[in-house]
């Protein structure tokens, strides 16, 4: 399925950066996407139009990254224009499948690059490539992924096992929160590497290794959209991306290779465990009635109607949620979380 509005707003998009203000993602391509995938296309021009005077020019390079010295210019945002430029050049000369196979594992241990906004770019990007191949599309999967490369920040790591299998939510529920949450994200995700309990919580990818990947991933997401409900009140507009960045992860599969569904699993619950650890609150709520008897439409255009970009995507998520699920509870959740994150 190829839709012109989509394909023209990643012509509008082009030529912005991936980040404002120094450092804030840049989440026109990704809100549009997800508001063109759930019919709600009519709204996709209004919303950018009242988001675009906060973007920026699309950074210029420095110099050229050779192909074979790709290393050192990884997670130096000085070299954003570079990044650009690098991915241009490699789609242009090569099917955006091949780029794409090559470089997600070289990306997937930093994969909490931009507060994961690189990743779940590119998860947009590719679902989008996937209903129909354009060159807009093929071209906003080149941005997104120079922006991973760009910011590419690897977590501390994980335990090497065996650990105790659980479902998603108990082992949510089981990771360590870091003790000083007043400052940004990379502070928050640097005390990681002293949280004794982090290896182990991060190794401990929840889920039977018997089960499919895609469906133990899903399981994370759907864990960490039912959380947000319970736990969103702390930081309603970071813990979003608990759930939206295994669920990009998620949407790439379908065009990833077998052997790289296993390290993309590990890589998706451990970006969620983090953000767990970076933002969740010590002690839980419960959902309140917002929205009572309002259905998925109603809240995206609540979503829309708010501005936030991040307030759309979590919507869009939960409705995958949804899906899979049928849990009516997703609804209020939904409704509660575009509540939150517009106050």
């Amino acid at each position: 399925m190829t839709d012109s509005v989509l394909d023209e707003v990643y012509e509008r998009v082009r030529h912005t950066g991936p980040e404002r203000n120094g450092w804030l993602s840049n989440h026109a391509p990704m809100a549009a996407e997800a508001l063109v995938q759930r019919g709600h296309e009519r709204s996709v021009h209004r919303w950018f139009d009242s988001y675009a005077h906060q973007l920026e020019e699309r950074p210029r390079g420095i110099r050229t990254i050779p192909e074979d010295e790709w290393r050192d210019p990884l997670g130096d945002p000085v070299r954003t224009g570079d990044w650009l430029n690098y991915f241009d050049r490699a789609l242009a000369g090569e099917q955006w499948r091949t780029v794409l196979v090559r470089w997600w594992p070289r990306l997937l241990p930093g994969i909490a690059a931009g507060a994961t906004h690189g990743v779940i770019r590119v998860g947009h990007a590719v679902r989008a490539l996937l209903d129909g191949e354009t060159e807009p599309r093929v071209a906003e999967l080149g941005q997104g992924l120079a922006y991973w490369a760009a910011r590419w920040q690897p977590l501390a790591p994980p335990g090497a096992g065996p650990y105790r299998a659980a479902d998603a939510r108990s082992a949510l529920d089981a990771v360590p929160r870091v003790p000083d949450q007043r400052s940004g994200i990379r502070a928050r995700l640097a005390q990681l590497a002293d949280l004794a309990a982090w290896p182990a919580a991060a190794g401990a990818v929840p889920g039977s290794s018997s089960d499919d990947v895609s469906t133990r991933l899903a399981e994370v997401v759907d864990a960490a959209v039912a959380r947000h409900g319970t736990h969103g009140y702390a930081n309603p507009v970071m813990l979003v991306h608990a759930a939206t960045a295994p669920n990009a992860v998620l949407r790439t599969l379908p065009a990833l290779p077998s052997a790289l569904w296993a390290p993309s699993l590990a890589a998706a619950w451990a970006a969620t465990a983090a953000v767990t650890a970076a933002y969740a609150p010590a002690e839980e709520r419960p959902v309140p009635a917002v929205g009572s008897g309002l259905n998925f439409d109603e809240i995206m255009l609540r979503a829309v109607d708010s501005g936030d970009a991040h307030a759309i995507k979590f919507v869009d998520t939960a409705v995958d949620a949804y899906a899979r699920t049928g849990d009516p509870a997703l609804l209020a959740v939904a409704a509660q979380s575009v509540a939150q994150i517009a106050d």
